[in-house]
């Protein structure tokens, strides 16, 4: 597809026109905002991606066409599926700059996925690529290629979105259930930048990374975060975001200064850091959400960097509540001396409440939901009534407001800490006793040198209910010590059956933890098994396949995905595999060549192309000579 910057209709008849009795309001919505930034900033750089880049000025130019060529009423819904690219950010600007919502659709998701989220949102209009669009227009109307939009010179009435209108439609599955698309107004996130200003200052000089998906709520903060504050957004393809050596090297070289991140895949960083070279890092902030964050596991990160260049920063987040709501620093001390998540103060405008079933304040150390209200609240979800109006309740506290009800729970330490202690539905019942998982993983990272732990329920069909624990440790450490451990600190009915070391634990496209991925308990393969091939290279990386995934028993053919691999195991594959072949490896080879076998050939054929094919024309005239002569005498037999 066209890059957006270099499409010449952009520039050519484009006029921006505007209703003579209109007043301009004040900087309350994503566009006018975006418009301040780009008139204090027109030529700095807005995005890049990887070698493209394009200015403020270029950026609004670009969203312009797109706006003009939407002839949308207010607050109607435009999907957008697109690569990460700098054309996805124009498209999604020129969504908001024409009146309109975006709903953020990403391609590493299942199609069947797509199609759901698709039926249940019923947008105006799909904007997509000419590959998706071909499949899509079988069963969706009004698919569009922006491309094909830009090609018609139209004039842009600016329609200015009003405060609370409708901004970005992001869907979460939530625990249970079907997905739901949670609505967010221009009031919800300008708020909510305005709100945690005194705590970060971002300016024109900030440097953030677009690492998460954008159809994960944590884009939301990393895209108007930069974009509104004149500063300049990185756009991590997605083979980096899966590779952590990649983007560590890609921080340093972006010279990127605000870092947002969930626990596990800054864990997988930290990792990263160790195994490589240190560079010089420019982060002002890194920004943790979407997961608990265990506080003794940034230990390694403290000692090498201290605590106050970059500053560690906890939020506790909800989708319903647009991004964050709650502030937490975090320092050396913390990691010392703390084995709890605490998730500090509520952003000022919200209020939030721990509550029993009933809606009534819990006590001092018991547990309660995570009840909130305030300007962070969103609209509800689309096109269910039935649920918004069970999880977006009346404030018992505050007539005429709104609470949103998390399905978190939290409860509030003597000291004031609030503590953070996981989703209600992840509470199990093993053997007739109701056990949170999130204490059991607390527990376990307590162990020296266990940096992850991550449990789940588990039916076998020797041991019957159970837990099963998969960790991340020092090479030091085994099962058995951990399991000791854990019946040193555990009650029985708590401690695992199962302990599965992993190199890392698998991650979905938000970045948290996909338990769906985890492996079963001696998991081994049922594929048939090929015979062993006696090329030494396929052995060689056959041995580092059984390294990372701790399973000897893999056929030559299995895919990699099938046998309990992941994206993010690939990054400990790619590792093993530079370490023993002693030559880089580009990530995306193990994405095309998922089996041993296939993953020789992909050597072997590389290998060849640069093999001494580059012969010289006496080379080449002395094999067809040599060719001739063997042509004669096979013929010559013949006769």
């Amino acid at each position: 597809m066209t890059s957006l910057r270099h499409n010449p209709s952009i520039a050519q008849g484009l006029q921006i026109a505007e209703p003579k009795d209109e007043v301009r309001s004040a900087q309350s919505t994503l566009a006018s905002l975006f418009e301040r930034a780009c008139a204090q900033f027109p030529d700095r750089v807005a995005v890049t991606c990887g070698a493209d880049s394009i200015t403020y000025r270029e950026l609004s130019l670009a969203a312009d066409r797109i706006a003009a060529s939407l002839e949308l009423p207010a607050n109607a819904l435009v999907a957008v599926y697109l690569d990460r690219s700098i054309e996805m950010v124009s498209v999604m600007l020129g969504i908001i700059k024409a009146g309109a919502a975006y709903l953020p659709l990403d391609p590493t998701y299942p199609e069947a996925r797509i199609r759901q989220t698709l039926e249940d949102a019923r947008p105006a209009v799909i904007l997509t690529d000419a590959t998706r669009a071909a499949t899509l227009r079988e069963h969706f109307d009004r698919v569009h290629i922006p491309d094909e939009l830009l090609l018609e010179t139209r004039t842009l009435r600016a329609k200015k979105p009003a405060p609370q209108d409708l901004a970005y439609v992001i869907y979460t599955s939530g625990s249970t259930g079907k997905p739901k698309g949670v609505m967010v107004t221009h009031h919800n996130v300008v708020r909510l930048l305005e709100q945690t200003s005194h705590w970060f200052h971002f300016n024109e000089s900030d440097v953030w990374t677009m690492f998460h998906s954008f159809a994960f709520d944590f884009s939301v903060w990393e895209i108007w975060g930069s974009l509104l504050t004149g500063g300049r957004l990185v756009i991590v393809p997605y083979t980096v975001s899966r590779s952590p050596e990649d983007f560590y090297a890609l921080l340093a070289a972006e010279h990127v200064t605000v870092l947002n991140q969930t626990p596990t895949a800054f864990s997988l960083l930290m990792q990263a850091e160790a195994r490589v070279q240190p560079q010089p890092l420019a982060l002002r902030f890194v920004i943790f959400g979407g997961e608990a964050l265990n506080l003794r596991s940034l230990m390694p990160w403290f000692e090498r960097h201290g605590d106050e260049q970059p500053q560690l920063i906890n939020m506790y987040g909800i989708t319903e509540t647009t991004v964050h709501v709650t502030y937490r620093r975090i320092h050396t001390s913390d990691a010392h001396a703390e084995t709890e998540s605490l998730i500090g103060e509520p952003i000022p405008d919200l209020r939030l409440h721990l509550l029993d079933s009933n809606l009534r304040p819990v006590a001092f150390g018991e547990t309660g939901e995570i009840c909130v209200g305030g300007d962070g609240v969103a609209l509800g979800y689309l096109n269910r009534p039935e649920l918004t109006a069970e999880r977006f309740i009346a404030d018992p506290f505050n007539a005429g407001a709104r609470l949103y009800r998390s399905g978190d729970l939290a409860r509030r330490r003597a000291d004031g800490e609030l503590v953070y202690l996981g989703r209600a539905d992840r509470q199990v019942k093993i053997n007739g006793f109701r056990i949170e998982l999130g204490e059991i993983e607390s527990t376990l990272v307590t162990f020296p040198g266990c940096s992850q732990a991550c449990v789940v329920p588990h039916n076998d069909a020797t041991a019957g209910a159970c837990l099963v624990a998969y960790f991340v440790a020092a090479s030091s450490i085994d099962p058995i010590a951990l399991r000791t451990f854990a019946a040193q600190q555990l009650p029985a009915h708590m401690r695992p059956t199962f302990f599965i070391r992993m190199e890392s634990l698998p991650l979905n496209a938000n970045g948290k933890v996909d338990r769906d991925a985890l492996p079963p308990p001696q998991a081994a393969t049922t594929a048939p098994q090929a015979p062993v091939p006696a090329h030494a290279l396929e052995d060689r990386i056959a041995a580092c396949w059984h390294r990372v995934l701790k399973n000897d028993a893999i056929g030559w053919n299995d895919n990699f995905f099938d046998v309990g691999g992941s994206s993010l195991l690939l990054a400990a594959l790619r590792n093993e595999l530079q370490t023993s072949l002693d030559k880089p490896i580009p990530v995306t080879w193990l994405f095309e060549h998922a089996t041993i076998r296939s993953f020789a050939a992909k050597l072997n054929f590389e290998a060849q192309e640069k093999a001494p094919l580059q012969l010289t024309a006496q080379h080449k005239l002395t094999q067809q000579r040599d060719s001739f002569a063997r042509m004669r005498q096979l013929r010559g037999g013949a006769r």
